[in-house]
């Protein structure tokens, strides 16, 4: 059985003294998470940086944690800019994805963004009109959609296919043409972003290899091609839940470094990963609330659920965890597999399928751990209308006051 730390172990206690029902909390250890971005952030070559994409976990304490290491923050909605604007240490962001506002982009010029990400010849015209009347000249990239080789595809695919992000690279001329001639536009590089839940090393260094080799014919199509300077390339690096080989980003740290030696102009490379860099610093914790049989399968009904930790619906796996005895009656009982669940009226509220535990009881709780990234912030959070469950984040061997959100 995985072990957890021992400041959340006493995290975990503290929580529950504190707590006059059964628990269901997220912690996250704010230590932790730091010591992994300084080792990610150590591994950069010259001229690569790394963007911080906030949508993987936006809570405040995460992203004040963050700022003084990443080299930026990348946002996707007129909210997350009021959460990067609230940090307190101010790092550059970037704003992409789809489906922006005439508001947000306001909003997003009035607090000085880096960067707008372009996803369409419609929002170039747009984003000229506003950034006009705000008397702005305003830095944007162009989100090429390009054509890939079947090889460079997976699960969940951002390009290569129809989907709603970026301009086809069959449009790439005239959306350059278009950014070229708007007077309040500057062209600075191109965003593109394939794969996402990548696991394999040698599959990502192909394709960053991809990218940076059409890189030059890209910016060849700029009227001023010296002032494009960046390539965003952008995250999708996976999180191994369940067979617990990771990413290995020194190995491709390493490639990049080899690889970006070899050209001549070579752009600056930006990362934009959320899940690789939040997942592994968060534990949903649950209480055991019912066990029962049922045509002949056991269950774990907990306080909780999906409604407060999606991740494993999304992913549709069942989610790994951890046993906590309340007595020690569990290394004195034979092994039983149980289907942990949720409170909620529905049979797809399942947290995990089975998981071998031995004399797991009422009263018991139940860790899930790499519960940092994508958990409980895109939950559905007010379905049966539940209490929100508490956030709390341990920083420097103390937990900070978290409270249900």
């Amino acid at each position: 059985m995985a072990k957890l730390p021992a400041a959340v172990l006493a995290a975990i206690d503290e929580a529950r003294a504190g707590s006059a029902d059964p628990l269901a909390v997220f912690i996250y250890d704010l230590d932790a998470l730091q010591a992994h971005v300084r080792q990610v952030m150590a591994a950069l070559p010259a001229r690569v940086e790394l963007y911080y994409a906030i949508k993987a976990n936006s809570e405040a304490p995460m992203l004040a944690a963050l700022a003084p290491l990443v080299s930026g923050f990348e946002i996707s909605s007129g909210g997350e800019i009021e959460r990067v604007v609230a940090c307190p240490t101010r790092k550059p962001y970037v704003f992409s994805g789809p489906g922006k506002l005439d508001s947000d982009l306001r909003a997003a010029m009035a607090h000085q963004v880096e960067a707008i990400h372009l996803e369409s010849l419609n929002e170039i015209d747009r984003l000229q009109r506003l950034a006009n009347d705000a008397g702005r000249v305003q830095p944007v990239f162009i989100r090429i959609n390009p054509q890939l080789p079947p090889t460079l595809s997976s699960k969940l695919a951002m390009a290569g296919t129809a989907t709603p992000f970026g301009i086809d690279e069959s449009e790439l001329a005239e959306a350059v043409r278009r950014v070229d001639r708007a007077s309040h536009l500057s062209l600075k590089g191109f965003h593109v972003h394939a794969m996402s839940h990548q696991l394999s090393v040698e599959r990502h260094e192909k394709l960053l290899d991809f990218y940076l080799r059409r890189w030059p014919q890209w910016r060849a199509l700029a009227a001023y091609p010296a002032q494009l300077t960046h390539l965003n390339v952008g995250g999708g690096i996976g999180v191994d839940y369940l067979g617990g080989r990771q990413f290995d980003w020194q190995r491709l740290c390493a490639f990049l470094e080899r690889r970006l030696a070899e050209l001549r102009d070579a752009p600056v490379l930006r990362f934009e990963p959320g899940r690789f860099i939040s997942a592994f610093c968060g534990y949903y914790v649950i209480e055991v609330l019912d066990t029962k049989r049922s045509h002949g399968e056991h269950f774990l009904v907990c306080r909780g659920g999906t409604h407060q930790f999606r991740l494993p619906a999304a992913q549709g796996h069942s989610h790994p965890l951890i046993h906590l005895p309340r007595s020690r009656r569990a290394a004195e009982s034979p092994e039983q597999a149980w289907t942990v669940v949720g409170q909620l009226c529905t049979p797809k509220d399942v947290l995990s399928r089975s998981q071998p535990l031995k004399g797991v009881g009422i009263g018991d709780l139940l860790v899930l751990p790499m519960a940092g990234a994508y958990g409980y912030n895109i939950s559905h959070a007010d379905f049966l209308c539940h209490p929100r469950p508490a956030q709390h984040f341990l920083q420097r061997g103390e937990l900070l006051a978290g409270a249900a959100l």
